[in-house]
């Protein structure tokens, strides 16, 4: 296994030759509208080839390996590939939306489950674990547990639609989800984020935990709320603080949950509030924000499908580098970063595009 993990190091910078770049000037793009926003002066740099052959793909992360894993949508797989684009294998899943590795080198899969109800096919949403590590990273062989729908309960909400997943530093899991179930008393609301842990019975057999994470509003238009969560990111360091994008009716459509220990109790927060005066948390900044990623500086990197743009904020909240327009993307729905290299699902192209800063050229 670790031959494999030897292979896939390598320079970016080879990649980048005379020849296989493209320059955008960030001026050029239309400032206003449901253009591109743009800061500052820097050069973005396309990096070539283009990687085509999906269809809708709507999500793309950086594995711990590293290798690329990309939810090929409409062509119902996921992607294995390594930094140089090569494909190394491939899993046939339905309709994967969301993805995300833990420290165990599991992947995590949101996507659709058929089974028989009465005689009929009936489609759930679902959330998967893909062990990477017990099939030596061979990914058309390596099992593939369903994790929810798991319980007679959790089949009779049909019409809740997982969205999102992260894993956190101590391997556990949280997955989003959305619905119009959320005013029903004593009924867990479909807009929710849940936190999965993985624990040894007595017998030494994995079982699974799922609980919905409390006092997170399923309708607010406001902070700390699960209105249509669209997105999870995780931060790298040890903290189960995370990143979410909405698109539901709210005008803080990227928020940051941090959590927070007080003598009252434990709870999660909003990092930042309208009055801190950062960009990030600036009402109606976004339009519909489909994905989100965490770079190992703490920057966050924002995916705006209707704004077919990429924004980047550091960790105190302020804008950087952002660029985009349709000139660029269309329907840009996830992002990724490793190693100075930004990766981009450009889904309304059926393509993977890759970007390095300017100043990062050697």
């Amino acid at each position: 296994m670790n031959k494999i993990y030897y292979v896939v190091l390598i320079l970016i910078t080879g990649i980048i030759s005379a020849g296989c770049v493209e320059k955008f000037d960030l001026t050029e793009f239309n400032l206003s509208g449901t253009g591109a926003n743009i800061s500052g002066d820097t050069v973005y740099v396309q990096i070539n080839p283009v990687w085509e052959g999906f269809n809708h793909p709507q999500d793309i992360i950086i594995g711990k390996e590293p290798f690329i894993y990309i939810a090929d949508t409409d062509n119902n797989r996921i992607v294995m590939m390594n930094l140089d684009g090569q494909v190394l294998g491939t899993k046939a899943i339905k309709k994967p939306v969301a993805l995300t590795q833990d420290y165990k080198l599991n992947l995590f899969v949101v996507a659709d489950f058929d089974t028989l109800v009465g005689g009929s096919t009936i489609t759930y949403s679902a959330v998967y674990k893909i062990d990477l590590f017990n099939a030596s990273h061979n990914l058309e062989q390596a099992q593939v547990t369903r994790l929810i729908p798991r319980t007679l309960k959790d089949f009779s909400k049909r019409e809740r639609i997982y969205t999102g997943v992260a894993a956190f530093f101590d391997n556990s899991i949280i997955v989003s989800s959305k619905g119009p179930v959320n005013t029903i008393i004593g009924e867990p609301p479909d807009n929710s984020i849940w936190r999965l842990h993985f624990k040894k019975t007595a017998a030494g057999k994995d079982t699974i935990i799922v609980d919905r994470v409390p006092n997170i509003d399923p309708l607010s238009s406001g902070l700390v709320s699960a209105n249509q969560v669209s997105s999870l990111a995780s931060f790298t360091r040890k903290t189960i603080d995370f990143v979410a994008t909405l698109t539901g009716n709210n005008s803080f459509k990227v928020q940051w949950f941090t959590y927070v220990v007080t003598a009252q109790g434990e709870d999660y927060k909003s990092k930042f509030s309208p009055s801190d005066g950062v960009d990030l948390a600036m009402p109606n900044k976004f339009d519909q924000p489909e994905g989100s990623t965490i770079d190992f500086a703490g920057n966050i990197y924002i995916v705006d499908a209707m704004k077919d743009s990429i924004f980047k904020f550091n960790s105190f909240g302020d804008e950087l580098q952002s660029f985009g327009g349709p000139e660029i993307f269309k329907s840009p729905y996830a992002v990724a970063f490793f190693d100075k290299t930004l990766y981009v699902a450009d889904t309304g192209n059926n393509r993977i595009l890759r970007f390095i800063l300017s100043t990062d050229l050697r």
